[in-house]
């Protein structure tokens, strides 16, 4: 693929290749997208397949969602929300990604956690490193429910003994 040309500023339909080239997704991934209908192409009469123009953005849009942590499957219901399935306008787009806002602010919050306060553990209760002895002792924390408790739940960095 490296030497195909990018496609021209005017065209207004890409080859699977092209596209791939000018957004720099792979041939298989497009297809899995087209898979999980979060784009679309048609087929020519030699049964290749043909993507609009605007696919592009559409792609550029599941790679932004992809790396912040949206589930494909929320971003397929929120292409699928616009009137003709269509790559949304910049109005459009604002709408659709407030719904995302709180569970960001919320992924934000847990990294930020992650990051400054446990160094040296997760808050899971498995008593292993002497912290837990403080930060958790007899694992009160194993009361209140499974998993990384201090994780799961914000604010509660340690447990009254």
């Amino acid at each position: 693929m490296a030497n195909m040309r990018p496609p021209a500023w005017d065209q207004t339909e890409f080859t699977v290749g092209q596209l791939s080239a000018r957004s720099g997704v792979s041939v298989s991934a497009l297809h899995f997208y087209e898979r999980q209908q979060l784009i679309e192409s048609r087929r020519t009469a030699g049964n290749q397949r043909r993507y609009k123009r605007e696919t592009l953005r559409r792609v550029a849009l599941i790679q932004i969602a992809q790396r912040v942590g949206i589930p494909l499957s929320e971003l397929r219901e929120c292409f699928e929300s616009l009137p003709g399935n269509r790559t949304p306008t910049r109005r459009e787009w604002a709408r659709l990604s407030s719904r995302w806002r709180t569970k960001l602010d919320q992924r934000i919050h847990y990294l930020q956690q992650l990051r400054d306060e446990f160094t040296d553990c997760v808050g899971c209760g498995c008593l292993s490193i002497d912290r837990c002895l403080l930060a958790n002792p007899n694992d009160k924390l194993g009361a209140t429910g499974f998993g990384p408790r201090r994780l799961l739940s914000p604010g509660r960095d340690t447990v009254t003994p």
